[in-house]
């Protein structure tokens, strides 16, 4: 049985940092690459960061310098170090594991708002 479970999201003031983690179960976590992605209201889900299965990280123009991805392939976790957030950070925040062969896992959820 493959789940994503998230945590860390919650309510923050603009400037602020949040710390979000995924572990994950029933996967091959070590050969995937896993990713973070938002959706905010009326708005299409993106990629924020990924993160490839050795360790190479890529991040979007928004978020660069602000945002680190990190994985720990011991505990199956992927984790989102946000920083000097932005009330256009807030979304529902998901995280992702992407087989080999282009399967992707999805997590539930964790809901980011950044207050200004």
């Amino acid at each position: 049985h493959v789940q994503l479970v998230e945590s860390g999201g919650g309510l923050v003031q603009a400037g602020g940092s949040l710390r979000l983690s995924c572990t994950a179960a029933g996967t091959a976590f070590s050969s995937d690459a896993a990713g973070w992605y938002r959706q905010a209201p009326e708005k299409q889900r993106e990629l924020v960061a990924s993160i490839s299965n050795g360790g190479n990280p890529d991040y979007a123009d928004s978020v660069k310098g602000r945002f680190t991805i990190s994985r720990d392939n011991a505990k199956k976790t992927v984790y989102l170090q946000m920083n000097s957030l932005k009330p256009e950070d807030t979304a529902v925040y998901y995280c992702n594991e992407k087989t080999p062969w282009g399967y992707m896992y999805w997590g539930q959820g964790t809901q980011v708002t950044v207050s200004s």
